[in-house]
């Protein structure tokens, strides 16, 4: 996929190559009309869903039958799940920030010991991930879990994988976590009146789709779990409704609210929400 040189297999589709390399040119070398005019294809734009059809005569989709299925990259994932919460800034431009990492974790590798990470405040926490400030010696956590490359050397193709470090820190990080109460409450306030609407409403917020009937079953039956786990603890709701610098909405009852939180936070590490289909 990366080397078109003599090592390298041969382009599936060099007749489309040369169209839009003149195209390109033609075009006085626009970067963004070539990228936009890309995006907007058909090509680009058709469903992940196979056909029996198009499984025997293009399994390994080389001719482009159908769109491909993968997972999202971190800074997708992590933006996603701020917009939804309605935690996103949407600012453009600026110095880079330094939202939620671990502790101590820049002087690990400090030459003298004493660089130290100092966490931002503020909107700086929710600010896109492309303006996070990269450490090529200790680089975003979150971001090198999902094959964020070091920077150290250009790459023309991420590396894609799925590992159980991915899982934890989308149900574990601050920011996640955080992210996750919000989009609760914004749930609690839009999604209507009964767990049903509630979570159809933040499902489709994420996914763009309707819950299947078994996925709203699921997360029902979540819900009711942990809201009744929570009641027999109300300090354990408290606690997971202080993560994060963020202040909550003290009008929503906690015991829901974390309830809701722990629905929220399923629906974001859903399969559907972290994969392009």
């Amino acid at each position: 996929v990366m080397d078109f040189g003599t090592q390298g297999e041969p382009p599936a589709h060099p007749q489309l190559l040369d169209w839009l390399a003149t195209d390109f040119v033609e075009h006085k070398w626009d970067v963004k009309r070539t990228i936009k005019q890309m995006l907007m294809s058909a090509a680009y734009r058709q469903s992940t869903r196979a056909t029996p059809d198009k499984l025997e005569k293009d399994p390994k989709n080389r001719f482009l039958s159908r769109g491909p299925r993968f997972r999202l990259q971190g800074e997708f994932i992590r933006d996603q799940a701020l917009a939804v919460s309605g935690l996103l800034v949407n600012k453009v431009g600026g110095p880079g920030v330094k939202p939620y990492q671990p502790p101590g974790l820049w002087n690990e590798v400090s030459l003298n010991g004493g660089l130290r990470f100092r966490r931002d405040t503020g909107e700086k926490l929710y600010r896109r991930s492309m303006y996070i400030y990269w450490r090529r010696s200790a680089p975003h956590p979150g971001m090198t879990i999902f094959d964020a490359p070091t920077r150290e050397k250009t790459v023309v193709l991420r590396a894609r994988t799925n590992t159980p470090l991915q899982a934890l820190y989308t149900l574990n990080d601050e920011q996640f976590t955080e992210a996750s109460r919000f989009f609760a409450e914004r749930i609690m306030k839009e999604g209507g009146k009964t767990p049903a609407s509630r979570i159809a409403h933040g499902y489709r917020l994420v996914t763009s789709h309707k819950p299947s009937p078994l996925a709203l079953q699921v997360l029902t039956g979540l819900y009711n779990e942990e809201l009744s786990a929570f009641r027999n603890d109300p300090e354990r709701a408290n606690a997971l409704l202080a993560v994060g610098e963020k202040k909550r909405d003290e009008t929503l009852d906690a015991v829901e609210h974390a309830a809701w939180t722990i629905v929220a936070s399923t629906i974001l590490n859903m399969d559907a929400a972290l994969t392009r289909f």
